[in-house]
């Protein structure tokens, strides 16, 4: 690409960017260590429960996305039986994904849980932004083992992911 071209592309999608389309998340790194898995920054996982809660900070980018994929396709890889999922968007300060990443990351969802147990995720959403983002993966993971919802309440979450209120809170 000369560099008048990739000038106009930069300024049609962003000064941070200088690719087109989706980044791909990277492969699975090990993320064992022993047997012990690396819990991401802002995870809890209730392994009592079957549940991951998650509560991110900040700006949600494609970066810190891929984490938590990575970290859930590697307790997927552990655990025989489903493991549900509590999304709490609510402390974050912006999200910075674009279609084409969030489709290709709910692509990859729906593939690495075909012919699997269903499993619920709950996105606690606070803000238009996170109900769009939350909304847009549902949608793209319809019909398929990821039965997703969203939720101006957590206590309502609770209900729906068969835990107690106060399993969805951390301590």
């Amino acid at each position: 690409m000369t560099e008048p071209t990739r000038l106009a592309v930069q300024a049609a999608i962003g000064p941070k960017s200088n690719r087109i389309g989706p980044r791909r998340p990277p492969t699975l790194k090990s993320l064992e260590a022993g047997n012990a898995l690396k819990v991401p920054a802002h995870v809890l996982f209730r392994k009592g429960q079957s549940l991951i809660l998650w509560k991110p900070r900040g700006i949600l980018d494609e970066a810190t996305v891929n984490e938590i994929v990575e970290f859930i396709d590697a307790v997927e890889k552990k655990n025989k039986e489903p493991i549900n999922r509590f999304v709490d968007l609510s402390a974050l300060d912006a999200v910075d994904l674009n279609f084409g990443f969030v489709f290709y990351v709910a692509l990859g969802r729906r593939l690495s849980v075909k012919n699997k147990p269903a499993v619920k995720s709950a996105f606690y959403v606070t803000s238009p932004a996170t109900a769009h983002y939350a909304r847009l993966h549902a949608m793209l993971t319809n019909y398929s083992p990821l039965e997703v919802s969203l939720f101006a309440d957590p206590a309502v979450a609770a209900k729906w992911l068969c835990v107690p209120d106060h399993a969805l809170r951390r301590h």
